[in-house]
């Protein structure tokens, strides 16, 4: 795959639409997630549905997120309770990249949060304008993953003076 610049309905068409087809792991660091739906047959679904299916084929998913998700999301994710067990996550407040790491192999890295307006199947008068990169280069896919694991073990907490905040509250 070539690096390639995503904007628009791209976020979904492209990279979104990326994680069914992940094999093994599924890293996404967001500083917003709320309500996400996703294309399912002539309707939608929630994009949990597509975790929970992902956790169910044993698919490592790992959830950096910023703040307290919104309240239809914490909704939604009740009725999937494999993803409480299934699914790592954890609250970092200082995080706001956006990260998707695709198997290790492939990342995205650009402005959308996890949410319909940024990165969902909104229609484009409802879209948030975002911007990113898709790519398997193998320099910024490690870079990419860096990032995203430094945060997850926490090499940082030590002087970040917020820990407080660093509980889950999708739990």
């Amino acid at each position: 795959m070539p690096t390639e610049f995503i904007s628009g309905a791209d976020h979904y068409n492209k990279v979104l639409a990326k994680v069914s087809s992940v094999r093994r792991t599924l890293w996404v660091g967001t500083a917003d997630i709320k309500d996400l739906h996703v294309k399912a047959g002539n309707g939608s679904e929630p994009f949990l549905s597509v975790l929970d299916r992902l956790v169910r084929r044993g698919v490592e998913i790992r959830l950096i997120h910023a703040k307290e998700p919104g309240p239809i999301f914490k909704k939604d994710f009740d009725r999937y309770p494999l993803l409480k067990t299934g699914m790592e996550m954890m609250l970092c407040p200082r995080v706001h990249f956006k990260i998707l790491a695709f198997d290790c192999e492939s990342v995205y890295v650009g402005s959308a949060n996890l949410t319909g307006a940024g990165i969902g199947m909104k229609s484009p008068g409802r879209r948030n304008f975002e911007a990113g990169i898709l790519t398997d280069e193998p320099l910024l896919v490690e870079n990419a993953l860096e990032q995203f694991d430094s945060v997850w073990r926490g090499a940082h907490c030590a002087t970040c003076g917020r820990k407080e905040f660093c509980v889950s509250p999708i739990r």
